[in-house]
Order: structure tokens, then C-alpha cells, then sequence
């Protein structure tokens, strides 16, 4: 076999385990991993980034609508610790996001070498599995660990930390071979208990009025099929968490929507208010989804169905605990129920009746707004834009602040799966415009809307360089309200319009992406909203519209609580 040293070993590695993309910003410890990159016949194509930030939030919607782990990767030092935020966020989001980070040699640990810092200390708390390679025959192995840890169980995101001299080590090319089946998620998928099954079952098939509330696993383990055989069997409402948008098409009859604190609107709320048995697939149950542990209320049956059983219990005492993967538990409930059909109270609600109620009421409320033409511009205008105007195969993504709760309420996904995305594990402002390039490469026949407030603008606006550079077909939307709109709002409600330090100067951002040579629209008028977003989606490059809006504090939006 041909030589080889422990960065091409790495390279293979990757190849081995069908990466085709790697999202990412080069240093000094990372030349001899580009150089091989750079020598090397392996069919991945590499996108330099601008931030490491943003390469981060690229693997992670890469890997969220492509069902591939994402890679991404960063050199010692500064770099090391810009690429964290992203893999904090993926592994929190159950998203397998392997993060590679150059270190200083083995040899000069200890002696004060330019960017030494423990990387692997540093990412142990907020990984799934990582690890710092010493001699250059363990690079196969980690990089054979680091794709099972993130793709069988709960996914997550994993992280190596490769010395600068080990990489220019030779290494035996025998060791450089990949397990078949872990370059997609999830892999190794478990059922839960059969007994509990028929648990679950009796209790599903005797509630009067049981609702489902489904998270992020469902659209994960792709389980929107047995999720919609099994809820249109018993007929019963489904109601999502923000991540669990995607569950079913927002036109299926039993879909109410998102609720909880961030996109749940009273109609929303009366629906899982009703419910005597609640079923979560793939949730948490946390703080948001659940208004604070409010709804359902404690007095509700609760059967829990999650490939993590540390999330089960958590929150609420649980009659069934359900562990595993949510595709393979709702076939086997499914097939359980069908059994008992003949046993369903004839006090049964309608769900259909019920969510047809709860959708009327939201759309009414909706429709009033988003055909204001009140200045500053409502956001509901721009989600009811998008509404018309994506083609059926689109993905939008979202920063946490000003545009989370309009589009997780709000906005019309035709088809189930990963058609919406926003970093809801832990809300960094930045995220949309990256994640969007990132959704791109991954799914270059959709069309892709970043969405964000100008608080994120201002995080990410080098990758605009990044996206003409690269030829990245991403539409943008800016809320541009001049302020750090959910603290604003928060002081409002809960200090009394004390404001303090979260306004600041507006930018034009139609002319800084202008001068990045990106297409850009600004708009005040509500009237000009559908023109310039059809012009946007119609336009064959980069495109961005900025849109004046109300600020946060002032609007309908959709939030039921802010921090107190």
C-alpha cells in the first residue's frame, strides 16, 4: 500500500465514512490536514469559512436536512473555542456534528507554545464523546468512535483535537478502514419494551381525548409516516414542540401546531388543555414546550417515548416509559392500538373537529396582522409572504430571536420532514445566515430562506463573502428593528419599561450586502413586502430583503412569557 502520514489517514477516514463536505477556516496547526486536502483524490469539498462560529452552524444544518453527520473543523487557540458554540448546539439538538480542532504538537505541551489550551477538557462537558489524539495510530480508531458515538443512541455532536506533529507522522494504511452503517443517523435503532407497548396501547386506546406532542426525534428518526397511521387511527390532535415542526404537513387534519411559551397561541393551548392522556415522541418535555410545566397539567396520563431515557421522568411522573428509537415505537404502539380499536370510549373526541377549531382561530388572528399595513412592517407580513410564494420543496431557517416564534406558529410547511430550522437548545443570535449555507450544500435542489433580526445580521455578516464566494444561492430576510428585541421585551413586561441597553443604530443591510455583491432589496412600505421576497426567491444568486419591522415589544407576537 501507498504511504501515508496521520493527516492523510485522516482524510481517508472521512472519505471511508462518505463525507463530502467539510465546513471550515485554516491555521497554523491545520497545514499539514490541508495539505493533505489538497494532494489528495477524495471527493470532498472543503468550504472555507469566516468565523468557525459559522462552520459549526453549517455542519449542523447540513447534517439536519441531509441525515448525514456534519464535519466541520478549526485550528488551535482562538480557533478551537469559536468552533465550540456550534457543536454545543448541535449536541443538545441531538444533531451529529463531528468537530476536528488542530492542536500544538505532543512534544511542546507544557512549554508555553503559541494557542496551547486542553481541548480536550474544554469540549468533554459538551460533547457527546471527544477525545485528543497522542500517537498517530489512534487517529483510525477515534475517528471510527467519534461516527458511531454520533450516530447510534441519542445523536450528538463529537470532537477531535489532532496535534500538529501527528498529523506528519507515518501511518499503517491497514488500520484505515470504516464500520458500514454509521454514516447515516440514526444507526443501531432500538424498540422499546413489548410489555410497555401493550401498556401504552390500553391506555391510548381508553383515553377520551388523548394529543400527542412530538418533538425533534420524530423528524430525526424520520417517523412522520407512523406518526400520522398512528394519530389518524385514534384520531387525536398532535401538537409539536419548535423543533418537532415537521412532524406532519401543516395541512394534515389532526396537526394543530406548535405550542408552549415560544409559537403557542391560545387556540393551540385549549387543544392540549383538553387532553386526558398526553403522549410525548421524541421531546423533552422542558420549559418551553410545556409553559413551564403547566400543560399538560399533572393530573394528565403521560406516556413518554424517547430514545434517551434520561428524558423520561424528567419533568413529569410518567405512567409508561417507552425507550427507543420513535420510528420503530409508534409502528409497534400502532400496531398494538389497531388491535384495540374496538375498545375506544364512545365519548371519543373528534380530533379532527378539534384541530379544525384551534387552526380557524389561529388563522383568523394571523391574517388580521399580516394584512396590516401599518408602519413599521409587522413581521406576520413577511411569514404570510413565504407562506405563498417558497415552492413546495423550500427549507427556511430561523435565528432564536425576532423570527423563531412567528414561523414556529405561523409558517405553512407542505410537506412533513426538516423543512424549518432554528437553534432552539440554546438561542445564539448568528445562526440563521450559516446555517443557511449550510442547508444549501446539503440540499442544493431546495430553496433556502435564512431568516434573522439584525442583532444576528450584525454576528454573522462576513459569511455574505463567504456565500458570493462560493456561489450560494441563499435567500435572506432581516427584521431590522434596531434592537436586541427579546431582552427589550422582556424588560417591558417584567421591570417595568426599564430599558436598558439593548438599542442600537440602524444598519442599512441592503447596501453592506450590496457591497459584498450580494442583491438586495430594502423595504418600508407594506405594500412592497410580496414584491421584493418574489423578486428575492426569483433572482439566481444570493439575495437579501430588508425589511423595516416593528420592534418585538411592540407586537402580537406570538410569546406567552417572557423572562421575569
Amino acid at each position: 500500500m501507498t504511504k501515508m502520514n496521520g493527516a492523510d489517514g485522516l482524510v481517508r477516514m472521512l472519505q471511508l465514512n462518505g463525507v463530502k463536505h467539510i465546513f471550515g477556516l485554516c491555521g497554523d496547526t491545520s497545514l499539514p490536514f490541508y495539505d493533505a486536502l489538497a494532494r489528495l483524490d477524495h471527493g470532498i469539498d472543503h468550504i472555507l469559512t469566516r468565523d468557525e462560529r459559522s462552520a459549526g452552524y453549517m455542519a449542523d444544518a447540513y447534517a439536519r436536512v441531509t441525515g448525514k453527520p456534519g464535519v466541520c473543523e478549526g485550528p488551535s487557540g482562538g480557533g478551537a473555542t469559536y468552533l465550540l458554540p456550534g457543536l454545543v448546539e448541535a449536541n443538545e439538538s441531538s444533531i451529529p456534528v463531528l468537530g476536528i480542532t488542530s492542536d500544538v504538537s505532543v512534544g511542546s505541551r507544557g512549554k508555553f507554545p503559541l494557542t496551547e489550551l486542553d481541548q480536550q477538557a474544554l469540549y468533554a462537558p459538551l460533547t457527546k464523546w471527544n477525545t485528543r489524539i497522542d500517537r498517530v495510530d489512534q487517529i483510525p480508531h477515534a475517528v471510527r468512535t467519534a461516527f458511531r458515538a454520533m450516530t447510534t443512541g441519542r445523536p450528538g455532536a463529537t470532537h477531535i483535537a489532532l496535534p500538529y506533529d501527528v498529523q506528519k507522522y507515518e501511518l499503517d494504511p491497514a488500520e484505515v478502514w470504516a464500520q458500514p452503517g454509521h454514516d447515516t443517523y440514526p444507526a443501531y435503532r432500538s424498540s422499546p419494551d413489548p410489555s410497555e407497548v401493550e401498556r401504552a396501547a390500553q391506555l391510548l386506546v381508553a383515553a377520551r381525548a388523548p394529543v400527542f406532542v412530538c418533538g425533534g426525534g420524530v423528524v430525526i428518526a424520520n417517523a412522520m409516516g407512523e406518526l400520522d397511521a398512528l394519530a389518524t387511527l385514534l384520531n387525536a390532535p398532535v401538537c409539536t414542540s419548535v423543533s418537532g415542526n415537521g412532524s406532519l404537513p401543516t395541512s394534515h387534519p389532526l396537526l394543530a401546531g406548535t405550542i408552549g411559551t415560544n409559537g403557542g397561541v391560545e387556540a393551540t393551548r385549549e387543544v392540549i388543555a383538553q387532553a386526558d392522556l398526553v403522549l410525548f415522541v421524541g421531546a423533552r418535555a422542558g420549559s418551553t414546550t410545556t409553559e413551564h410545566w403547566k400543560m399538560p397539567a399533572r393530573d394528565v396520563t403521560i406516556l413518554h417515548l424517547d430514545v434517551d431515557p434520561m428524558t423520561i421522568a424528567t419533568n413529569y411522573r410518567t405512567d409508561v416509559a417507552l425507550v427507543g428509537d420513535a420510528k420503530l415505537g409508534l409502528a409497534a404502539i400502532g400496531a398494538a392500538v389497531r388491535e384495540r380499536m374496538a375498545h375506544r370510549p364512545s365519548n371519543a373526541i373528534d380530533g379532527r373537529v378539534a384541530v379544525a377549531k384551534a387552526r380557524r382561530a389561529k388563522h383568523e388572528f394571523f391574517s388580521g396582522l399580516a394584512e396590516s399595513t401599518a408602519r413599521p412592517i409587522k413581521p406576520e407580513r413577511v411569514v404570510n409572504a413565504l407562506n405563498k410564494l417558497l415552492p413546495a420543496k423550500s427549507i427556511v431557517v430561523a435565528d432564536p430571536g425576532t423570527p423563531c416564534p412567528y414561523f414556529s406558529a405561523y409558517f405553512d410547511a407542505p410537506q412533513a420532514g426538516r423543512h424549518f430550522i432554528t437553534n432552539r437548545a440554546h438561542g445564539a443570535l448568528g445562526f440563521s445566515m450559516s446555517a443557511g449555507v449550510g442547508a444549501s450544500f446539503g440540499r442544493p435542489d431546495a430553496t433556502v430562506v435564512a431568516v434573522m433580526g439584525d442583532g444576528s445580521f450584525g454576528f454573522t455578516c462576513g459569511e455574505l463573502e463567504t456565500i458570493v464566494r462560493r456561489g450560494v444561492p441563499l435567500k435572506m430576510i432581516v427584521f431590522s428593528n434596531s434592537v436586541y428585541g427579546w431582552i427589550k421585551a422582556s424588560q417591558k413586561t417584567g421591570y417595568g419599561g426599564r430599558y436598558f441597553s439593548v438599542d442600537f443604530d440602524r444598519t442599512d443591510h441592503a447596501r453592506v450586502a450590496e457591497a459584498f455583491g450580494v442583491k438586495a432589496w430594502r423595504v418600508e412600505d407594506p405594500a412592497d413586502v410580496y414584491g421584493a421576497i418574489k423578486a428575492a426567491l426569483a433572482h439566481d444568486g444570493p439575495a437579501l430583503v430588508d425589511v423595516i419591522s416593528q420592534q418585538l415589544q411592540d407586537t402580537a407576537v406570538p410569546v406567552s412569557q417572557w423572562m421575569g
